[in-house]
């Protein structure tokens, strides 16, 4: 793929918006874990650029909010954890793009969506966080789970988001390889 100077700005906004999103629009769910409204800017990206930006937009999303507000904390895993559930939906939603909705389709997705979300947040940041922290691994997967539940909400109302916006966004992108 040809990464011209429009399509590496466009990752670059997505990044920042990623950012933007999961600090200004903080939805409490549970205890002290709000909804990360980066993940929509990290569909739409997976959806209507692909899955090298989306991927992208979702890792170095999660790098900048971190060095923002926290520092490493979480950052590594998070971060990585973004890098699966990236690939896993740019790769479906390749498939998937300008597909009639049907209830395959949505079935498709929202298994997709779960089974990424769990690998990236349960089983891979879990990991990572183990790890770091020397904790028992299923500690850090029970405190992941709050994570898990939150950002795979947050990713399965996506998807209409990214519907709508992929006719708007597709002469851009297709312009800008």
């Amino acid at each position: 793929m040809k990464w011209s100077v429009k399509y590496i700005c466009m990752t670059g906004i997505g990044i920042a918006l990623f950012a933007a999103l999961t600090l200004c629009l903080q939805v409490p769910v549970f205890e002290n874990y709000y909804l990360c409204l980066g993940y929509v800017a990290m569909a739409v990206y997976c959806y209507c650029v692909g899955t090298v930006s989306g991927t992208i937009v979702g890792a170095l999303g999660v790098v900048a909010y971190c060095l923002i507000t926290s520092g490493l904390r979480g950052m590594p895993g998070w971060t990585i954890g973004n890098i699966v559930i990236g690939l896993a939906l740019g790769l479906v939603f390749r498939l998937l793009r300008g597909r009639k909705m049907t209830p395959l389709i949505v079935l498709i997705y929202a298994a997709t969506v779960i089974l990424a979300t769990a690998a990236g947040i349960l089983g891979i940041k879990s990991i990572v966080e183990w790890i770091l922290y020397a904790q028992p691994f299923i500690v850090r997967a029970a405190k992941n789970i709050y994570a898990f539940v939150a950002d795979a909400v947050v990713l399965l109302v996506s998807l209409p988001v990214c519907m709508v916006i992929y006719p708007r966004v597709k002469p851009l992108v297709v312009s800008g390889r």
